[in-house]
């Protein structure tokens, strides 16, 4: 019988897996960590059913710190860890700096190791263990009063990667085409998606775009995007995943006083390549996302309700609009309109010290340090409801959907109640799921899903892929809503009121 050149790699894979089920076997090395040498149509599909790309995030260990015992763990690799820091002036600089020593001890295999992330409001830096024994990460000098200080009162944390070296390399291997504009970056982020949240991606019939008359489009029409490629469509992704929103992006119309159409959106990109608060003639817009946009954008209109579209003072909205033209888009609120409570927005491993250690690279690491001076930590800070009149250090800006139930705040939308609404504490889902829209398909414009046989709710205009909008228009506002709510994957559940 003849033998493929292939026998032997298949055999040694069927080898890898039985050992892999073969939990209780005690062995020299893993034999995850012999996966990476099947050749690539074997090893992949096995590596895939092991990592995601979630597996790139790394878990919170413990803070390091002079006035605690030794932090002690239980590592990917290494299933006995401890770490302490000492504080030194081996540099002479002003304020010194630091040793933080990791012993790592009893490794599951030889083949094994375990990578680490080390933060502090100032900085961020990693490295990784092969060999059970004490190692050290040295810090030469801390910058300036602020960290130092940090640091002898809270000390340096620690982020474990707990898929290991293999897990780590295969989860970059699944985000680097969600951020590509390419078929391939499409169906990573096509299928994140559908593995994380549940989503569905059936196809429309074709044509994917909507031949509009634009006279049945009004003011506060909303239009609710969702993009799947290149920058956007990752960035997009990763706040679906975390929110629950069934859209990325959102703008809106407006109609001047001489009835011509605009769309106001944060979030544009002007010509220096920064994301702005823009007002833009209907025609360009709608050109733009047809021919130019590369993320294959998917757009939904969203008409008003009748009684909410009289209700809407569209005066004191274009005033509103106008005010913030220019404006920088609002990425502040866009991390506290997701984190409503301490422990209940973070899909595992997230949480309140991952988000912190990314502020750092977002040039906020004074918040971090004062809010630990007043004696509160940063997950309560995150917690905290944001108020639709903060300004920050780049002036006042607002997020996409942040910017649009802004305008309908001042145009009385929210009315008699909208004092003790916040919206900047408003996803693009709870957006959406408010029940301002259009509930009788019969007044939905003419040309409303014509070439679809599934008839929306809504009318969707541009896309291969139908858009889902679970809980659409089902929400009356009430008080302080959102302020309070968990959004946890995969069925982000909702108290009632929260």
């Amino acid at each position: 019988m003849a033998v493929s050149s292939s026998a032997p790699a298949i055999i040694f894979a069927v080898t890898v897996v039985t050992l892999l089920a073969v939990s209780s076997v005690k062995l020299p090395f893993h034999p995850r960590d012999l996966l990476p040498l099947l050749p690539r149509q074997l090893s992949w599909p096995l590596l895939d059913s092991l990592n995601s790309a979630v597996d790139l995030l790394p878990t919170y260990i413990g803070a390091a710190s002079i006035k605690n015992d030794a932090v002690e763990w239980k590592g990917s690799c290494f299933y006995e860890n401890k770490a302490w820091l000492e504080l030194n002036n081996k540099s002479g600089s002003e304020f010194g700096g630091g040793t933080l020593h990791i012993k790592v001890e009893k490794a599951h295999s030889w083949t094994c190791m375990d990578i680490y992330v080390f933060v502090t409001p100032y900085r961020v830096t990693w490295d990784w263990y092969f060999v059970s024994r004490e190692h050290t990460m040295e810090f030469s000098a801390w910058e300036g009063k602020a960290e130092y200080e940090y640091v002898k009162q809270k000390g340096v944390s620690i982020f474990l990667m707990e898929a290991g070296m293999v897990g780590t390399l295969r989860a970059l291997w699944d985000v680097f085409p969600l951020f590509t504009n390419t078929g391939w970056g499409e169906n990573s982020n096509i299928a994140f998606l559908e593995k994380h949240m549940g989503a569905n991606f059936y196809a429309r019939p074709q044509p994917w775009v909507t031949n509009i008359t634009t006279d049945e489009i009004h003011s506060g029409d909303m239009l609710a995007i969702s993009k799947i490629r290149g920058r956007w469509g990752g960035f997009e992704t990763m706040e679906k995943w975390v929110s629950g929103a069934y859209a990325g992006h959102t703008a809106v119309c407006l109609r001047d006083s001489d009835g011509k159409l605009w769309v106001g959106e944060s979030g544009n990109e002007n010509e220096k390549g920064e994301d702005v608060i823009a007002v833009l003639p209907w025609e360009e817009w709608w050109e733009f996302e047809q021919t130019k946009d590369d993320a294959n954008p998917h757009i939904a209109l969203l008409p008003l309700h009748p009684d909410y579209r009289a209700k809407f003072n569209v005066t004191a909205a274009w005033e509103y609009a106008r005010s913030m033209d220019g404006k920088p888009y609002g990425y502040h609120n866009l991390i506290f309109s997701w984190i409503d409570t301490i422990s209940g927005n973070y899909p595992p491993p997230l949480d309140a010290h991952l988000v912190a250690s990314v502020m750092t690279g977002l040039d906020l690491p004074d918040v971090l340090v004062e809010v630990e001076k007043r004696g509160s930590s940063f997950d309560e800070l995150l917690a905290v409801p944001e108020q639709d009149d903060w300004i920050y250090s780049d002036g006042k800006s607002t997020s996409c959907i942040a910017f649009i139930l802004e305008m309908y705040k001042e145009g009385g939308l929210f009315d008699p109640i909208s004092s003790s609404i916040q919206v900047t504490e408003f996803t693009i889902k709870d957006a959406y799921m408010l029940k301002f829209f259009e509930n009788n398909a019969s007044r939905l414009p003419t040309w409303c899903n014509d070439n679809d046989n599934v008839k929306l709710p809504y009318c969707q205009i541009l896309g291969k892929y139908r858009m889902e909008l679970p809980g659409y228009n089902t929400m009356e506002p009430y008080p302080h809503m959102n302020e309070h709510c968990p959004s946890l994957p995969p069925k982000y559940h909702r108290p009632k009121n929260c």
